[in-house]
């Protein structure tokens, strides 16, 4: 029986389409560990995967992976352990810079510097990665646990981070990004969505971190203007581990117990999440604080949408100049949304619902300034612009073939 014209052309098409001779090579732990894994990813090409064995690498130098469309695959995030604590450099455990990589499967401990970083490479796949410090929440673990940026095409998908002191999953001056099923813990910042755009992270749990779940837009970087970011469907919880980011940090400002801070960014849909005994604020909502010479950027949060969450516990012990004296004055606890008052631009919530703004006359100035007022009548504002949120769907299939 003849092949139809439309099957053989389809047949042709994937096999053009696929490398020709896609490999797995396998490395084992043990002896030697540092040069044969490092060999394989500079070896690797195009379609190949790099199959870690069983068993903790112990590692002395920092790893770098420059081909596109390789698979870097351990046996478990429990299983396969990269292990950094002897490293003599200050880099990053893993640098990808090449297109199409999937890192899945594996762990990562103890680096000097970031975790895994990812720079420039689109259509990254992060899938069931475990990155940590084991030590606990100390100023010298690297800044990143999960770190890719500058990049279109990012899915960070069932991932387990804990003891950045930045951000565990950290995403910037990217775009078209998911953050999901993930389980972020004892970070200063849980997940931080920086300086990007089209974003959806949902459905991740986030507990006890400085900050929960940061989307910040910062002034002087290379790529500006982030906004239409979801955040939805995500426990966030406890989150009350004293900041221990270093100082100078943008992070280092985040007041120990906030669940989601907003900060200078456009078009952010807080709903569906569930948030319980964030210590300071479930919800901040505020204004780029510091000085600025650029006068493109807007330091201000504009139609930040939240709706449809639910609230436990929390604002009790606010970590702000005056909180206790808030506290008193509204009797225990600090509501829900808290936002810094600057600007025209009041976050938009369902109607119904009191929020507490700060009063702050201008931006950059300080809680000394503030005349704290619940705002029982919210204005309506503009809702978040319809947009594609998200990574593109065909990655999907990379991270749960």
């Amino acid at each position: 029986m003849r092949m139809p014209a439309l099957l053989i052309a389809a047949a042709t098409a994937l096999a053009l389409a696929a490398p020709a001779h896609a490999k797995t090579i396998p490395v084992a732990a043990g002896d030697g560990a540092q040069v044969r894994l490092q060999e394989a990813l500079i070896l690797a090409e195009p379609g190949d995967v790099v199959e870690l064995g069983a068993g903790r690498f112990v590692l002395t130098d920092g790893l770098s992976l420059d081909v596109k469309g390789v698979t870097v695959r351990g046996q478990g995030m429990d299983a396969t352990v990269l292990d950094f604590s002897g490293q003599k450099g200050s880099g990053e455990g893993l640098l990808v810079t090449s297109d199409e990589v999937t890192l899945r499967d594996f762990a990562v401990e103890n680096t000097k510097g970031d975790g895994i970083k990812s720079k420039g490479a689109d259509n990254i796949v992060y899938y069931r990665v475990r990155v940590t410090w084991t030590g606990g929440a100390k100023t010298t673990n690297g800044a990143y646990g999960i770190y890719p940026v500058s990049s279109t095409g990012v899915l960070v998908d069932g991932c387990k981070v804990s003891g950045a002191s930045d951000a565990g999953i950290y995403v910037g001056q990217s775009k078209a990004i998911t953050v999901r099923y993930n389980f972020v813990e004892n970070n200063v910042a849980g997940i931080e969505i920086e300086n990007s755009r089209d974003a959806l992270v949902t459905d991740n749990f986030v507990t006890r971190n400085t900050g929960g779940i940061l989307v910040f837009d910062l002034p002087n970087l290379p790529v500006m203007g982030g906004g239409n970011t979801i955040i939805k469907n995500n426990t966030v919880f406890g989150n009350d581990t004293p900041n221990f980011a270093p100082k100078g940090n943008i992070v280092a400002g985040v007041p120990r117990g906030t669940g989601i801070m907003v900060m200078a960014n456009e078009g952010v849909w807080i709903t569906q999440n569930r948030m319980a005994d964030n210590p300071t604020a479930h919800v901040l909502i505020v204004a780029y604080p510091q000085p600025f010479t650029d006068k493109t950027y807007n330091p201000l949060p504009r139609s930040v949408v939240i709706e449809e969450n639910s609230y436990v516990g929390g604002g009790g012990e606010p970590q702000m100049p005056g909180g206790a004296q808030l506290v008193q004055m509204l009797g225990g606890r600090l509501p829900p949304v808290v936002w810094d008052g600057v600007g025209p631009n009041q976050p938009i919530v369902p109607e119904g619902m009191s929020f507490l703004s700060l009063g702050l006359p201008g931006q950059g100035v300080g809680m000394a300034e503030a005349r704290p007022v619940m705002i029982d009548e919210p204005r309506p504002g503009a809702m978040v612009a319809p947009g594609r949120f998200g990574a593109p769907a065909a990655l999907d299939a990379r991270a749960r073939p």
